[in-house]
């Protein structure tokens, strides 16, 4: 371990020795100097002094306030648009509107049926086979009652058109097959 640590600082002392030794200073001119020679000299140097202007940094500074000014907007704040006050005219629109009206009756609950399966018979005849679930399958063409609360409106191929018997709640109904 002797030897190891002899040989570090053995290493240190000649890296210290021979490494090239570091550039002198150049003298620096001073800005005056500069400015009077109109143009700055490629070899002058700029000192810590003329780097960072001390005085500009102790000088007070006037307080932003509310100047409106937005940091993460690139664009010039917007002008205010100019006040107009509208007259007013007389229209339709102006005019109070009537008190609502009665409101309408809800519409009729949808059909519970469903359309399971279509016969066809050898003169064309459609007939739709309808389910409610519960009891034994409904058979019916277009124009037919069926349960005494719904009409058969129109038979198609994947679905059937029904309503209530008075019309109202007109739905397409498509072919389930359960």
């Amino acid at each position: 371990m002797l030897g190891a640590a002899v040989v570090v600082v053995l290493g240190l002392a000649a890296w210290m020795l021979w490494r090239p030794a570091p550039p002198a200073p150049r003298p620096a001119v001073p800005v005056q100097a500069r400015a009077r020679a109109g143009k700055p000299s490629a070899k002058a140097q700029v000192g810590p002094a003329d780097a960072v202007r001390l005085d500009a940094l102790k000088a007070s500074r006037d307080d932003p306030g509310q100047a409106g000014r937005n940091p993460f907007r690139f664009q010039p704040k917007a002008a205010p648009p100019p006040k107009i006050t509208p007259r007013p005219i007389e229209t339709e629109t102006s005019r109070p509107a009537p008190p609502p009206g009665p409101t309408p009756p809800p519409p009729p609950p949808p059909i519970p049926l469903k359309f399971t399966g279509l016969l066809t018979r050898a003169d064309g005849t459609k007939w739709a086979v309808l389910s409610d679930g519960k009891s034994a399958p409904m058979y019916g063409r277009d124009g037919d009652i069926i349960d005494g609360k719904y009409l058969i409106v129109k038979i198609g191929t994947e679905s059937i058109d029904m309503s209530y018997v008075d019309g109202r709640g007109r739905q397409v109904i498509r072919l389930s097959g359960s």
